[in-house]
């Protein structure tokens, strides 16, 4: 699994979350499912990189 993916007990109620950020797996998903295309999460939330959505993509492969 990509270590873009990160779990801690404290953050987010353990759930994955991208690079140690309170942005989770499920969040980039949720927003994708909507209908946001990548370089608009990214306007959106900067701190998030490109090449965190393969690892959001292999990580609900994995998950699913």
């Amino acid at each position: 699994m990509d270590t873009r993916i990160t779990v801690e007990a404290g953050k987010r109620s353990g759930q994955p979350c991208i690079r140690g950020l309170r942005i989770t797996v499920w969040d980039v998903l949720g927003w994708l499912a909507a209908g946001m295309s990548e370089s608009e999460i990214l306007d959106d939330f900067p701190e998030l990189e490109q090449a965190d959505f393969p690892a959001v993509s292999e990580f609900a492969a994995i998950a699913g």
